[in-house]
């Protein structure tokens, strides 16, 4: 698949000793992962030396311990799952974050930010640099992507024709989009969707919180998709 003008991703110039720094800063009042390694070192290219030296403090599962951020990636690159994520960015929402780590950890094909190309990493811990990020200025740009590549665009959120995410098949080939915290997506994103979900409510406010959005509708994708669990409309 070709990425769009002005993608990033895994080749980001952030170097990988402030990835790492950052990335242990979130959980430094509780230290994660292994020290260093214990006996002869493992041979081949997909160890990470200083690791082995001075331990794997990174917030990654067990099986990429002491692994290099490029080997992680080009591991990830052959188990991608074909859904894709979009988010909406005019406003600099601080959900992003959360959303992209939760990309990360439903292993998306990519994410993409519609709007402002600056976005709050806080939240995504370093994650992004595990993914294929890209960058669409406009909206236009990125249903044009869509449409090249023979993506769905499928909305989440809630809109008077919207249909509830718990009895939709989603597309295997899908990108799922969210809008921003109050606003909720654009309508301009709206008028380009294959169609728009809503999920299942049943207390009194109107909304979830985007991030948390993005998680049910990812695994809704794993569910039906990895897990093989059919709807009942």
């Amino acid at each position: 698949m070709t990425g769009p003008t002005g993608s990033t991703g895994p080749t980001d110039p952030t170097p990988e000793r402030d990835a790492r720094s950052l990335e242990g800063e979130a959980t430094a009042d509780r230290p994660v992962g292994v020290g260093p390694w214990e006996g002869e070192w493992p041979q081949g290219e997909h160890w990470d030396p200083d690791l082995l030296r001075d331990g794997d403090r990174r917030n990654v599962g067990d099986e990429f311990r002491y692994w290099r951020l490029e080997a992680i990636v080009a591991e990830l690159d052959t188990r991608r799952h074909p859904f894709h994520v979009a988010i909406e960015n005019w406003q600099h929402d601080l959900n992003i974050g959360t959303v992209v780590r939760t990309a990360n950890a439903f292993n998306a094909a990519g994410v993409h930010i519609i709007g402002r190309r600056r976005w709050n990493r806080r939240g995504a811990m370093v994650t992004d640099r595990y993914l294929h990020v890209h960058h669409h200025p406009t909206v236009e740009e990125f249903t044009a992507w869509a449409q090249a590549e023979g993506v769905a665009v499928i909305g989440v959120d809630i809109f008077p024709d919207s249909v509830p995410l718990e009895t939709y098949e989603l597309p295997e080939r899908c990108v799922l989009v969210f809008g921003q915290e109050g606003p909720g997506l654009s309508e301009e994103v709206h008028a380009a969707t294959q169609a728009t979900l809503s999920i299942a409510q049943f207390g009194s406010t109107r909304s979830i919180n985007a991030g948390v959005a993005a998680g049910i509708a990812m695994h809704a994708w794993v569910r039906q998709h990895v897990f093989g669990q059919r709807t009942q409309g």
